[in-house]
C-alpha cells in the first residue's frame, strides 16, 4: 500500500509503498476514506516534538474508512462497514480506565505517534475501539469527528461543565476551537469568540457565537469580555496553546468561573495565586475524549445539532499530502483533510 511517511522533523513526508497492516484476531483492517490534518502532526514535523515510536513512521490520527477485513474473534463489525477510528486508543485496564478516565489512559496509545497512523491506504484497529459510522454522516468529512469534534466536546461537556444559558468565551477558533463554539453554541450557552483573523471569526457566528472579538483592534481582551458580559465568562476555553493566551483567557473568566486549558504549550503560564483562592477560580486541563462519549457526540452529528460538513475547508490527496501542511502554517483553513 501507499503511505505518506515522515522520517524526521524538517524535512517534508514521502510517499512510499509499505507493507499492508497484518491484523490479530481481534482487530479490524480499515480503508481509509479521509485522514484529518492536525496540528499535533505539525509538531512532529517543523517543531521536532518527538513522536513515541521512531521514525521512520506514519503519522495522522483522525481517520474515518470503510471495514476491509475482519479478525477472527470480531462479532461487531463486517466487510464494507462505516466506521470512525478515535485518535487515542485506551487499556480499559488501568486504574484510569477502570474510573471512566480513559482519556488519560496510563497506557494511551495513539495514531501517528506509539503506531502508525492513517496517512495511508489502509490502518488497523482493535475492533473494541472503533466506532460505527451512520449513512447520514459523509464518510469523508465524518472522519474529523476523531479529534476534531470530539476533543471539544470532552472540553465542553465533561472539564467545561457548560449548561444552558453559560457564558462562555472561546480564545482561538481553528479546527478545534471552532468546534468548542458550535458545541457550547448547541448546548445553549452564550458564546463569544475570540480570534485574529476576520474569517474564523465570521465562521464563528455562522456556527453559534452571539458576539465575536478580533484581539488585534481591542486593547485588553479581559476588559472587553467583562464588559460584554457584566463582570466576565463563567467559562473560558483556551484552544491555542501559548501561555500569553492562557494567560487573557483566565482574565476573561468571573469570580467562581472556570478556565479550561485546551490547547497545549510546554512553556510555564503566570496567574495570580490570590485570585485563584479568595475568588474560588478554576483552572482545569483537558485532552481527548472518552471512549463513551463517543456514542452522543455521533448522534448530535447525525442529528444535525454538530455540523462536520461545512468545517472542512481544503481536501488533498495522499500524493500532495505536503500542500496540505502548507495550509495548516498558513492558519487560514479550519481543518484540511487528506483522501488516500
Amino acid at each position: 500500500m501507499r503511505a505518506a511517511i515522515f522520517h524526521g522533523p524538517n524535512q517534508p513526508l514521502k510517499i512510499e509503498a509499505v507493507e499492508m497492516p497484518k491484523i490479530g484476531p481481534d482487530e479490524i483492517l480499515v480503508k481509509v476514506a479521509a485522514c484529518g490534518v492536525c496540528h499535533t502532526d505539525l509538531s512532529y514535523i517543523d517543531h521536532g516534538v518527538p513522536t513515541f515510536k521512531k521514525p521512520p513512521l506514519i503519522l495522522g490520527h483522525e481517520p474515518s474508512g470503510t471495514v476491509e477485513r475482519v479478525g477472527d474473534k470480531v462479532t461487531d463489525f463486517k466487510a464494507g462497514d462505516r466506521v470512525v477510528l478515535p485518535a487515542v486508543l485506551t487499556c480499559g485496564k488501568c486504574a484510569y480506565c477502570r474510573t471512566g478516565r480513559e482519556n488519560i489512559c496510563l497506557n494511551m496509545v495513539m495514531y501517528g505517534n506509539h503506531v502508525d497512523g492513517a496517512y495511508a491506504e489502509f490502518v488497523k484497529a482493535p475492533a473494541k475501539d472503533a466506532l460505527h459510522l451512520p449513512d447520514e454522516i459523509p464518510l469523508i468529512e465524518g472522519c474529523i469527528i476523531a479529534d476534531a469534534i470530539s476533543t471539544p466536546y470532552h472540553a465542553v461537556k465533561n472539564r467545561g461543565e457548560v449548561k444552558p444559558g453559560d457564558s462562555v468565551v472561546v480564545i482561538g477558533c481553528g479546527g478545534v476551537g471552532i468546534n468548542v463554539v458550535q458545541i457550547a453554541a448547541a448546548i445553549g450557552a452564550s458564546v463569544i469568540a475570540v480570534d485574529i483573523l476576520p474569517g474564523k471569526l465570521e465562521w464563528a457566528k455562522k456556527l453559534g457565537a452571539v458576539e465575536t472579538i478580533n484581539a488585534k483592534e481591542v486593547e485588553d481582551v479581559g476588559k472587553a469580555i467583562r464588559r460584554l458580559t457584566g463582570g466576565g465568562a463563567d467559562v473560558a476555553f483556551e484552544v491555542i496553546g501559548n501561555p500569553a493566551t492562557i494567560e487573557q483567557a483566565f482574565g476573561c473568566v468571573k469570580g467562581g468561573g472556570r478556565l479550561v486549558v485546551v490547547g497545549y504549550t510546554h512553556k510555564d503560564i503566570s496567574v495570580n495565586a490570590g485570585r485563584i483562592m479568595f475568588r474560588e477560580m478554576e483552572i482545569i486541563g483537558s485532552l481527548g475524549c472518552r471512549p463513551i462519549d463517543y456514542v452522543k457526540l455521533i448522534e448530535m452529528v447525525r442529528i444535525g445539532k454538530i455540523k462536520v460538513k461545512e468545517l472542512v475547508t481544503e481536501k488533498f490527496s495522499l500524493k500532495d499530502i505536503n500542500g496540505a501542511f502548507d495550509v495548516l502554517r498558513k492558519g487560514e483553513s479550519l481543518r484540511t483533510i487528506v483522501t488516500p
